[in-house]
Formats: C-alpha cells, sequence, structure tokens
C-alpha cells in the first residue's frame, strides 16, 4: 500500500525530519532503495550509503540522523520500527471463511463462522476451530485438536490428536505437531515402543517454522511458551519445555524432558541433550553441543570453526595423542615438583 511519512509516523510513534507529504510504497535495502522506498540504517558500517541512497526516507537513530538527505523517521531501534513499517506497508490479504467443499469435516467438530477450512483439509472428531483461524489447503487436524482465535496454518500442517495450539499463531508448511515421540523399551535385541499418552500444547504468538516437528509427551505435556519462534526443520522431543519468546534457528534438535527457559536463544545446528535445565536468557550459539545444564544466563558455544583443510588433518592428527600428551605433563609437573622440594631441602 501507498501511505504517506507523516500518516507512517504516526501510526509507529516516532518523530519525523523532513517533509511529511512524501509518499512510499515498499521496503528496500539501502543501497536498493529508490523514491517510493523506505529503508533503514541498522549498521553504522553501512552509514556511508547514506549520502548516495536514493530512498524516500530512512529509520534512523538520532545519532545518525545527520548524516541522511532525505526524511528520517527517529528511532531507538531502526530495526524494529522497520518491521512494524513493512507490516504497514504489506498488510496481510483479508481472510476468506467457509468451509472448502473438498474438506472433509466430522460432524463433532466445531467451526467458527469466521474461520476458513481450505482445500482437502481435514478435520476429525471433536476438532475445535475458534474464530478467525485460516486452515490452509492439505491440512489435518486429528481428533480433539484445538486452536485459538487468528492462527494461520498456511498449507499441509498436521496438527495430531489432542494438540492444542494456541491463539495468533502462524505454523508454517509441513509442520507437525503432536506426533508420537521417539520413546522405546529395550527387550533383549528387540525395541518396544512406549505409548505416548501426553499432548503437545503450543501458547499464543508462537511461530513454528516449515518442517519442524513438535512430539508428544511420553506422560505429561510438551509445552512451547507463548511468543516462541521455532525455524524451519527443527525437532523437539517428548516433554520438552520452552519458555516465553524464546527463539531457536534451523536444524536445532531438543532432546526429550529438557526444560528451556524464558527468552532464550538458539543459533543454528544446535544439539542439545535430554534432561537439561536451561535458565533464562541464556544463548547459544551456532552448532554448540549441550550435553549439560546451563542455569546462568549468559552466551555458551561450543564446536570448532572451520579452517583450512590442511591445518585442520595436522590438528586431528594431534587430537589422538591428547590423553597421552596429558599424562607426560603431569608427570614433568611431578618431576619439577620433586626437584624443587630436593632443591629446597638442599639449601636448608
Amino acid at each position: 500500500m501507498e501511505i504517506c511519512l507523516e500518516e507512517l509516523a504516526q501510526r509507529l510513534a516516532v518523530p519525523l525530519l523532513g517533509d511529511g507529504r512524501v509518499m512510499v510504497s515498499r521496503v528496500a535495502q539501502l543501497s536498493k532503495a529508490d523514491a517510493c522506498s523506505l529503508t533503514f540504517l541498522g549498521d553504522s558500517k553501512y552509514r556511508s550509503q547514506l549520502a548516495d541512497t536514493r530512498a524516500a526516507a530512512v529509520i534512523l537513530t538520532q545519532a545518525d540522523a545527520d548524516a541522511s538527505r532525505v526524511p528520517v523517521l527517529v528511532s531507538d531501534n531502526p530495526y524494529l520500527t522497520f518491521a512494524r513499517a513493512a507490516g504497514i506497508l504489506y498488510p496481510q490479504p483479508a481472510r476468506p471463511s467457509g468451509i472448502h467443499p473438498s474438506a472433509v469435516v466430522d460432524s463433532t467438530a466445531q467451526v467458527h463462522p469466521s474461520a476458513w477450512i481450505g482445500p482437502t483439509s481435514v478435520l476429525e472428531a471433536q476438532t475445535v476451530v475458534a474464530a478467525r483461524v485460516f486452515v490452509g489447503p492439505g491440512c489435518i487436524l486429528g481428533e480433539g485438536v484445538t486452536v485459538g482465535e487468528d492462527s494461520r496454518l498456511v498449507a499441509r500442517v498436521t496438527l495430531c490428536a489432542g494438540t492444542q495450539v494456541g491463539r495468533r499463531a502462524l505454523l508454517h508448511p509441513g509442520a507437525v505437531i503432536g506426533r508420537e515421540g521417539f520413546g522405546f523399551a529395550r527387550d533383549g535385541e528387540r525395541w518396544v515402543r512406549i505409548p505416548q499418552v501426553g499432548r503437545a500444547v503450543l501458547g499464543d504468538d508462537v511461530e513454528i517454522g516449515a518442517n519442524t516437528c513438535v512430539d508428544r509427551g511420553a506422560v505429561e505435556d510438551t509445552l512451547i511458551g507463548n511468543g516462541v519462534k521455532l525455524d524451519n526443520h527443527i525437532q523437539i522431543g517428548h516433554n520438552v519445555v520452552v519458555g516465553d519468546n524464546t527463539a531457536m534457528a534451523a536444524n536445532t534438535g531438543i532432546s526429550g524432558s529438557t526444560r528451556i527457559g524464558r527468552n532464550c536463544t538458539i543459533s543454528g545446528a544446535v544439539g542439545m541433550a535430554g534432561h537439561l535445565e536451561i535458565g533464562d536468557d541464556v544463548h547459544f550459539t551456532g552448532m554448540a553441543m549441550v550435553t549439560r545444564s546451563f542455569t546462568e544466563p549468559g552466551s555458551y558455544s561450543s564446536g570448532i570453526p572451520a579452517m583450512p583443510t590442511a591445518e585442520w588433518r595436522r590438528n586431528v592428527a594431534r587430537f589422538r595423542h591428547l590423553d597421552e600428551l596429558t599424562r607426560r605433563v603431569k608427570q614433568l609437573e611431578v618431576a619439577v615438583e620433586t626437584m624443587n622440594e630436593a632443591k629446597g631441602q638442599g639449601e636448608s
């Protein structure tokens, strides 16, 4: 949509420096913006691009405002303001309501008149779909599933029996919520499946990425807190608890019965063992291998950064001798200590 800067600044509740009559209709990168574009400066290393930008307006901090030759929306957090401005310029299309003729809806399912059930979707017995919910094409809602108001299942989302989804959730294509967890008991050389009788429960404002899986609990529920954001290709094991407003990047795996606190960030490809306790405001960098609990806030890392192949091969060869090297160092420490004791006795 097209909007003048004066109205946009009012809706964003930020100060405007410059001509409020200027119109913007899209967002763009600072270096590629044109006369209809709104852009932002989020990193001071790109400040030099302000002199050449052709944007209609730019979102800046007060400290950078004097470097702009175009109108400025002043913000303490330009990236956040840019995100909100993009939401105004690119509003979600109006959601339809009703049930597509090709959808299969059990007679005991409850679908609010303002909700939409898309083509070839299936709603099994006792499902409840609240007001303004969008169920896209090819979704499956198992027996006893509930979906809260204003939630959106984009396409091919599977909610297994008993799953609960809160309000304003966004589930991307291929997400599977509430499948049976990976639980087996050993019987000699055979594995015997342990029935998974818990549920998967998602809070309000949760986002689940494409092809991400959240297992149902074995006995108690798997709980995903309010405001949690899960990227694509994430595996959440049974009985995991994820605290409010925690975010995880792609390819992360959380093993069963681990509890993760509030406001945590877990970067890409993190692997987390089971039955761990992760406190609030804990942050793991990419590819961290988490094998113990971390209850104190802070940033934690593991893994080995990439390096030239020849150097890596030399280091791998040395890794094999670390245990031997440790023993030799301990022997040398004992020898030095013995020599110092003998020297001290001789001087006395």
